[in-house]
C-alpha cells in the first residue's frame, strides 16, 4: 500500500506549528534526563495549565466535576495528568501512555575507588544498550542523593558549559587487537564501565589521594559524604544538548527519544485540549519499562489503578470494586512507545514495506514481541479500525510497522501490561534510527503527527 511523506503536506503554518513543538521537545529532552526530571518538568508544565493534585483533592474529599485536571506524582518517577470528562469513569477512559526511563548507567552504591592515580566511579548498565557506545564520549551526571537526616541533593555534573565532564576510556587502536577479534557483545565488559572521576593528588594525603580529592570537591559543592552513595541515585548519561540534525534541519539527533518523544508528544496533546471531553482522558508517564516494567514506579505496579480508584470515589455516587473493574475494561488506550526506523544501511534487519519511516508520519504496531509474537500484545481489528477513522479524519499522517523481520529480533512495550484489565490497546510511536544508543535519531514531523495522533484519540476514542 502506498504511504505518504508528511512533509510535503505541509503550508508555512503547519511547518511553523511543527517547528515550535520541536523547539519545546527540544528544552524537555535537554532538561529530562532522567526519570526524575521528566516527572518535575512534566508537573510544571501541568501546574502552567491549571492542573492540581489528585492527592490534594482526595485529602480533603473534594468531589470532582467535568473540566477538572488533575496530575498525579508516584514517587517521584511516575506521573499521570487527567482531564475529567463528561461520562462517568465507569465507561472508561482514554490514555495515551509512554514511560520516560531510558538505557544508562547507574552508578552502584559503593562506586569509588583509585587505581594508578586515577580515580572511577564504579557502574552498572540500566537497560538494553551497546556497551562499546558508551566509551570515549563526554559523559554527565544526574540523580539525587538522600542523606540520612532526609535531606534529598540533586546532583548534575556535566550539563553547564563551566562543568567538567566525565569519560570511559577505551583500548587505543594500535593496541587492540585482541579487543577487535571479539563478538561486538564483548569488546566492552559491563565491569569495564567505570567512569573517570579525577586525576588530581590531594595534598598530604598519601594513600588515595587522587580519590580524597574527588570526594573533598563533591563535598564541597553538593555535601555529599562517600557513605551517602548507600542513598544515592545517580545516573550517567551523554553530556550535552540534542542537536538538529541534517543540513535541512529535519530531524533531532538526541539522547533519550526512547520513549521521551512519545511522553512529550503526549503531554504536549493532553495540554492543548481546553474544552472538556466526553470522555476523561489520560497521559500516563511509567518508569523501569526498559527492564520490564518491574518494580514499585513500573507499569507493574498498582499507580494507575490507584488513582483510577480515588477519582471514582470522588466522582461516583459511591464507590465499589465493580465499578473500577468496569471503568479499567472499558479503557481505551495508546500504548506510545518508540519503533524500529527503516534505515537504509542495515536493510537487512527489515521487512521494508512492514517497517516504519522516517517522516511518514507516528506509526501503530499492531503487536510487538519477537519472532513468534512472543510477549507480544495483539491488537484488535475493531480497534484498529476505529483508529484508522480517527486517524483519517483528522489529517494524521500515520503508518503501521512492526519491529524488524521475524526471525530477526523483536521488543516489547508496556501495551500487555495495560490489556491485562480487557481494555483495548494498541503501541504507537515515533520512529528511531540509532534506538538505545546515547544518541538517537527522529524525523520532526514524525514527532509533530504524533501529538495530533493523540489529541485526536484521546478526544474522538
Amino acid at each position: 500500500m502506498e504511504r505518504t511523506n508528511a512533509w510535503k503536506k505541509y503550508d508555512e503554518k503547519a511547518l511553523e506549528q511543527l517547528e515550535t513543538v520541536c523547539k519545546n521537545y527540544r528544552a524537555f529532552l535537554d532538561g529530562g534526563k532522567t526519570e526524575r526530571e521528566c516527572v518535575k518538568e512534566t508537573v510544571a508544565l501541568a501546574k502552567a495549565k491549571g492542573y492540581t493534585d489528585l492527592a490534594a483533592a482526595v485529602e480533603s474529599g473534594k468531589k470532582l466535576v467535568p473540566g477538572d485536571r488533575l496530575y498525579s506524582v508516584c514517587m517521584d518517577k511516575a506521573v499521570m495528568l487527567f482531564i475529567i470528562g463528561k461520562q462517568p469513569l465507569e465507561k472508561g477512559i482514554n490514555i495515551v501512555g509512554a514511560h520516560i526511563d531510558s538505557p544508562r548507567m547507574d552508578i552502584k552504591q559503593n562506586p569509588f575507588y583509585e587505581d594508578t592515580d586515577i580515580a572511577y566511579a564504579d557502574t552498572h548498565y540500566y537497560g538494553g544498550i551497546k556497551k562499546y557506545q558508551w566509551v570515549a564520549r563526554p559523559l554527565a551526571i544526574h540523580g539525587v542523593v538522600a542523606k540520612k537526616d532526609g535531606t534529598l541533593l540533586n546532583v548534575v555534573i556535566g550539563e553547564d558549559e563551566a562543568d567538567p565532564v566525565l569519560c570511559i576510556s577505551d583500548l587505543l587502536i594500535h593496541l587492540s587487537a585482541d579487543q577487535m577479534s571479539k563478538k561486538a557483545s564483548e569488546v566492552i565488559g559491563g565491569e569495564d564501565l567505570d567512569v573517570i572521576m579525577g586525576g588530581k593528588p590531594l595534598e598530604g594525603e598519601e594513600k588515595d589521594a587522587v580519590k580524597a580529592r574527588m570526594l573533598n570537591l563533591l563535598n564541597e559543592k553538593y555535601g555529599i559524604e562517600e557513605s551517602d552513595m548507600l542513598s544515592a541515585e545517580l545516573e550517567v548519561v551523554p553530556a550535552g544538548p540534542c542537536r538538529e540534525l541534517g543540513l535541512d534541519r529535519s530531524m533531532i539527533l538526541g539522547y533519550g527519544h526512547d520513549d521521551r518523544v512519545c511522553a512529550y508528544a503526549s503531554i504536549d496533546a493532553i495540554l492543548s485540549i481546553s474544552d472538556i471531553p466526553e470522555y476523561t482522558c489520560c497521559c500516563l508517564l511509567a518508569d523501569k519499562e526498559e527492564i520490564g516494567s518491574v518494580g514499585a514506579t513500573g507499569m507493574r505496579a498498582r499507580y494507575f489503578e490507584n488513582a483510577m480508584a480515588e477519582m471514582i470515589n470522588l466522582t461516583a455516587p459511591a464507590y465499589n470494586e465493580l465499578t473500577l473493574r468496569r471503568a479499567l475494561k472499558n479503557c481505551r488506550m495508546l500504548s506510545c512507545d518508540v519503533s524500529a526506523g527503516f534505515d537504509p544501511l542495515f536493510a537487512g534487519a527489515f521487512e521494508k514495506k512492514n517497517a516504519a519511516l522516517m517522516g511518514y508520519g507516528v506509526c501503530y504496531n499492531k503487536f510487538t514481541g519477537s519472532r513468534g509474537k512472543s510477549g507480544s500484545n495483539d491488537a484488535n481489528a475493531e480497534f484498529i479500525g476505529r483508529l484508522r477513522k480517527i486517524m483519517d479524519d483528522n489529517a494524521v499522517t500515520w503508518q503501521t510497522a512492526e519491529l524488524g523481520k521475524v526471525d530477526v529480533g523483536g521488543g516489547g512495550t508496556i501495551a500487555y501490561i495495560c490489556a491485562l484489565y480487557g481494555m483495548e490497546v494498541i503501541d504507537s510511536g515515533v520512529p528511531v534510527l540509532s534506538m538505545h544508543a546515547p544518541a538517537e535519531i527522529i524525523s520532526k514531523a514524525d514527532l509533530f503527527e504524533a501529538v495530533k495522533a493523540y489529541r485526536a484519540f484521546m478526544l474522538e476514542a
